[in-house]
């Protein structure tokens, strides 16, 4: 008896082993070659019009993908607005009025439908456009594997279970990214993406006006003046660069501002304060060319993250709404 519960689990983990090989073989940076072989020149242009008419695009359409991938994994669904079946993602507390670039993943999928309808998802456009954006800006371009399908799907619940909060500290940043499938150093990587971000004045008013320890005096001056200590809705939507040395170009500084103590998140700061990921920061803060590298690896890893292929999911015509 127990011989053969042995050999049922050995085929069990096998079969498991074999379906994930195979699902993971369905991604292929040419999935598009003969389907669609202008889909990539065709998004890489709306990002790049884009991305020349607000820089700050660039961060959000990352950051986009990213917020994607961490809920159901990499299918689209923090796309999909509310309906009669649908919680919407978007009105998640770490998404609500917070993650945009919508409308520029629509114009990208207008386009795309008008040379191939009906055959490259969202979930593809998301994370191509997420590459097209760092490269835009300075940042390294990376080989996107496509071939995910849409999500029918949403969860708010899951979204706001699963995303990092900016009062996250350090070992709960990496029990995010571990449940993901992605390491320590995969979450300092993918953090140092807020060099080109910004911040709403909600997220870190606490932070320059506590007088802690972790932050620099002069810094937290600076950014109070950007930050009324009132709270109001016009003072907490006010925004501030997460680098305020070189807040349009994607490299290192994010890196060396905090160990200056000039992390303007609590959960950037947390990166470098005497924990396991400090060496990692330092590391990153010294080689802008190792950075860059682990980043695109990261950001090719994080686009594996459970994808929906073959059968499963479906197209979506209009990324918002299941058609």
């Amino acid at each position: 008896m127990a011989c053969r519960t042995s050999s049922i689990a050995s085929f069990v983990v096998t079969t498991l082993v074999l379906l994930a090989t195979i699902s993971d073989a369905q991604l292929s940076s040419k999935f598009y070659e003969s389907t669609c072989p202008n889909a990539l020149s065709t998004i890489r242009t709306v990002i790049r019009t884009a991305v020349s008419k607000e820089r700050r695009m660039a961060a959000s359409l990352i950051r986009l993908h990213f917020h994607d991938c961490f809920v159901q994994g990499c299918d689209a669904s923090i796309l999909l607005d509310d309906s009669s079946t649908i919680e919407s993602e978007k009105t998640a507390p770490q998404n609500f009025n917070s993650v945009r670039g919508f409308n520029v993943i629509d114009q990208a999928k207008t386009e795309v439908e008008k040379v191939c309808p009906g055959v490259v998802s969202c979930a593809d456009i998301v994370a191509v456009a997420a590459r097209d954006a760092s490269f835009a800006v300075g940042g390294p371009s990376w080989t996107v594997k496509l071939g995910r399908r849409d999500s029918t799907t949403a969860s708010k619940s899951e979204a706001t279970n699963d995303l990092p909060r900016f009062t996250d500290d350090v070992d709960i940043l990496i029990s995010r990214f571990d449940k993901k499938g992605l390491t320590a150093r995969d979450m300092v990587t993918l953090s140092g993406a807020h060099t080109i971000g910004q911040a709403q004045c909600s997220t870190f008013r606490e932070r320059i006006y506590n007088n802690a320890s972790d932050i620099d005096a002069g810094f937290a001056s600076t950014r109070q003046r950007g930050c009324p200590l009132v709270v109001s809705e016009d003072n907490d939507k006010k925004l501030a660069a997460l680098d305020l040395v070189t807040p349009n170009s994607f490299d290192n500084n994010y890196f060396k501002n905090l160990i200056q103590k000039k992390g303007l998140l609590h959960s950037d700061q947390v990166l470098f304060s005497g924990g396991s990921t400090d060496s990692i920061v330092s590391e990153y803060s010294k080689n802008p060319t190792t950075f860059k590298s682990d980043f695109a690896a990261a950001m090719i890893k994080m686009g594996d993250i459970e994808p929906l292929t073959g059968s499963a999911g479906i197209i979506r015509n209009i990324c918002s709404s299941v058609n």
